[in-house]
């Protein structure tokens, strides 16, 4: 009889450990037909691998489980790359999407995502560290993703060049500067050790530096007020 051998079989989860996934949105939905009401679910989910790539997907099932599968199979289809220089957006935007408005601010070091809840969970599966941002019109949470993934995808690739080359100058003058500021110091060193000279100054050089005595000037003026009574 012939031997049937087993194929070595992957994982399916293989590739959805690369991304991490966030459940934005769970809501039900209901569907008037001739026996009655059909009641499913509707879910919106983010992925992104924290590396600048992330993706966004709708899908709507009988069960949540089978939702969200459907969902994240969606949001792998349609994944975008978000520039991200310094931990951080190249440059400011506004964008709008029907009634939503977001803009979006870059921010220095140690800023964190001063953000609200949808925008949040974008930019951190982006793998954004630092990032201002504010959402006027609307709480509707589809359409505040869509306007946060139309911004990125609306950066100029001509900015960003200009941006990253700003940012790799200035780098280079951040390695540069301790140099500059051991020579500043040693610099300051040798002009205070210096002695100043009577033609420099007007006054001897053993008087430099000193205060004058108060107490001297005060015993003038009493001798002057006594005398004057």
């Amino acid at each position: 009889m012939a031997q049937f051998h087993q194929r070595d079989r992957k994982p399916r989860d293989l590739e959805s450990s690369e991304f991490e996934e966030r459940v934005v949105e769970i809501s039900r939905v209901s569907r008037v037909v001739k026996g009655g009401r059909r009641i499913r679910f509707r879910m919106l989910v983010v992925i992104g691998d924290r590396k600048g790539r992330v993706g966004y997907g709708q899908a709507k099932a009988n069960e949540i489980a089978v939702g969200v599968k459907k969902a994240v199979s969606q949001a792998k289809k349609h994944l975008i790359n978000v520039p991200i220089v310094d931990d951080t957006i190249p440059y400011e935007i506004c964008k709008e999407f029907g009634s939503a408005k977001i803009i979006l601010k870059p921010a220095s070091q140690g800023t964190s995502i001063v953000a609200g809840g949808v925008i949040r969970i974008v930019a951190e599966l982006a793998g954004i560290k630092n990032m201002l941002s504010k959402i006027i019109g609307t709480a509707n949470k589809a359409n505040n993703v869509k306007a946060i993934f139309s911004a990125f995808e609306s950066f100029d690739a001509d900015k960003i060049a200009r941006v990253k080359e700003r940012f790799e100058s200035k780098n280079k003058l951040l390695e540069k500067k301790p140099d500059l500021i051991k020579k500043s110091s040693q610099v300051d060193a040798k002009s205070f050790d210096t002695p100043l000279e009577k033609s420099e100054v007007g006054v001897p050089t053993e008087n430099v530096g000193k205060q004058p005595d108060i107490s001297k000037t005060k015993a003038k003026k009493m001798k002057k007020d006594e005398q004057a009574e």
